[in-house]
This record gives structure tokens, C-alpha cells and sequence, in this order.
């Protein structure tokens, strides 16, 4: 399926997050109770799953086989690196292994610890079931909520688009006689990233759940050139979007959800530290920028994070938008 579909949505305009509104919201919830307590249960949900995953990991005691490591890339990376002995390259491959293992894991740890804490539930893996396609959902007496999740913006590829859009398409039924609503509302969701840094085949998830609908349907919004789509089909009305990062979290919860899940990361993760008297050199070349907080209010003031960890949050929030600001 080619990025330049007739139908796509046109060029999204980049997310410029600024440094001065997170500081603003995450000194709102620092003063909210109920924020308060949700950064709080995050926190010790990522911190058990976390320990947990971390056991799994490869170590240096494991056998070779247990690295699945590509001869291709070891050579061509000995090469880069300039490296003339095994021994050198060995220091590589844990490190590596562990990041390699952590992405393919980590979206679903953060499923399973955030979807209770915002009132969803965590729909099992189970193959062949009509709520297979799902990895969350919600219900009430009106409608019914489902939601696939990816870990990133890049995650998907033209096969899984289209199976995901047909799944929906045929499952939506079921879905509403299950849960006994009339209303079904599906969102494909991805964990970070914008929709500008998307390749586009999430969107496809829309297009081809629009291709397998049958003519006659009444589509009262249409797929075309938006990233949603509403139709009814015998007295059953189906929205479904996609919602990238920040997009996504607030369909969740609210406008702060994403620094909650953030903030709760960086505790169940990352000690304070006392002053710095160095000035570090980094070598990616906008990391220093990223990561400044001379800007800080001189007011700021929060208990959930220290000075250390607040460089921490300027870290992980550059993957929710498309480039940071003062």
C-alpha cells in the first residue's frame, strides 16, 4: 500500500510540546489528590512488573543460542567499530539483547500496569475468540470501548493493517451482543509517538475496515482524509479512530493521563540524585537541548519528582511530541 493513498490524511503539523506548559501540568497534579494517587499506583504496578521482566533477562551466564544474534549485523558492526577480536564485541551483544528484549515486552508491561488504574480492562491473550484483536475494553450500559495497542508509531505493517481493519469490521456484532450495547467505539492505539512520525499504515486500519463493510451501510463519517470513521449497520453504530501518543492517553483519561504515566515511570525507575558539578557532553547532538531545565520556574517546587529525575521528563516527553520548546 503505497504512503501517498488519494485518501490519507493531509501532512499532520508537528506537536511542539514546551517546557513551561509540562512544568504547568505537573505541578497540577502534584496538587491534585486523585492524580496524586494514580501517579502512585502506576508507580508500584511498573515497579513489580518491571523487577519481574528484568529476571527474564539474558545474562552473561546464558548460552550463546539464547542471544538470537544475526551474524550479518555482528560483522558489520565489528566493522564500524573497528574491532579485531570476539572479546570485544561480546561486551556488546548483552547490552543489545536486553534493549531488544525490553521492546518487544515493554508495551504490554505498560498495558497490563495503566488500562485498571483509567477504569479498563485487560483483555487476555487468547487466539481465536472474537475479542482476540483486543487488548483492552470498557463497557456500560450504552457502549461498548475496545483497543488495540502498539508500542510505537512504526509498529505495523500492511498485512496487520488489514486484518485489524477486517477483524474490526466483522467483530463489532459480537463485540456489542457480549457486552449488550448498541454503541461500539474502536480505537487503534499506539503508546507514543505523533501522527506526523507516523508511516501511515495505522491509517490503513480505517481504510480497510471501510473496504470490508458492504455497500449499503450508512457511513456518516467517512475514513477519507481523517483519522476516524463512523457508520451504522442494522441499528448498530461503530466509530473507530486512531489515536497516536498524547492523542491516545487523553482518550484515556485526561490532558495530564500521559505525564502521569510518565512521572509514575521515572519514580518506579529512576533513584534522585544529589547536585551535579559536572556538565556532561552527550553525543547525540540535540540531547543537551532536550534535556536542559534552566528554564525552570524558580517557584517549582513538586514532591513527585526530584531536580535530578526532572531531566528524566524532558527524556521520555520528547517521544510524545515532535520537538520541545522553552
Amino acid at each position: 500500500m503505497a504512503k501517498g493513498h488519494i485518501d490519507l490524511p493531509q501532512r499532520e503539523a508537528q506537536l511542539i510540546l514546551s517546557k513551561k506548559s509540562i512544568y504547568e501540568a505537573l505541578k497540577r497534579i502534584d496538587d491534585d489528590a486523585l492524580a496524586r494517587d494514580r501517579v502512585l499506583r502506576l508507580e508500584t504496578g511498573f515497579r513489580t512488573k518491571i523487577n519481574t521482566h528484568l529476571l527474564s533477562l539474558p545474562t552473561a551466564e546464558a548460552k550463546f543460542q539464547k542471544f538470537n544474534t544475526s551474524p550479518f549485523v555482528l560483522m558489520f558492526y565489528s566493522k564500524k567499530k573497528g574491532y579485531t577480536r570476539v572479546a570485544e564485541i561480546e561486551g556488546d551483544i548483552i547490552p543489545a539483547k536486553v534493549f531488544s528484549s525490553m521492546e518487544t515486552s515493554g508495551g504490554r508491561m505498560v498495558e497490563e500496569v495503566v488500562l485498571p488504574v483509567y477504569g479498563w480492562e485487560v483483555v487476555p491473550s487468547q487466539m481465536h475468540t472474537v475479542e482476540s484483536l483486543l487488548d483492552g475494553k470498557k463497557s456500560n450500559v450504552d457502549n461498548f470501548c475496545g483497543v488495540t495497542l502498539k508500542s510505537g508509531p512504526r509498529c505495523l505493517n500492511d498485512e496487520m493493517a488489514q486484518n485489524i481493519g477486517r477483524d474490526v469490521a466483522n467483530n463489532v456484532r459480537a463485540w456489542a451482543e457480549k457486552h449488550g450495547t448498541s454503541e461500539v467505539d474502536f480505537t487503534y492505539g499506539v503508546l507514543y509517538g505523533t501522527k506526523a512520525q507516523s508511516n501511515k499504515k495505522d491509517w490503513h486500519v480505517l481504510r480497510n475496515l471501510a473496504e470490508s463493510l458492504p455497500r449499503n451501510v450508512d457511513v456518516i463519517n467517512s475514513h477519507k482524509g481523517t483519522w476516524n470513521i463512523r457508520y451504522r449497520r442494522d441499528g448498530l453504530d461503530v466509530s473507530a479512530a486512531v489515536r497516536i501518543g498524547i492523542d491516545w492517553w487523553t482518550y484515556l483519561g485526561d490532558d495530564n493521563t500521559w505525564l502521569e504515566v510518565c512521572a509514575a515511570l521515572i519514580r518506579a525507575c529512576v533513584s534522585p540524585a544529589g547536585p551535579r558539578h559536572d556538565i556532561p557532553k552527550y553525543i547525540i547532538s540535540d540531547l543537551s537541548a532536550i534535556l536542559d531545565t534552566s528554564t525552570k520556574p524558580r517557584d517549582f517546587n513538586v514532591s513527585l519528582l526530584q531536580e535530578s529525575q526532572l531531566e528524566w521528563l524532558f527524556f521520555i516527553a520528547r517521544h510524545f511530541c515532535d520537538g520541545l520548546s522553552n
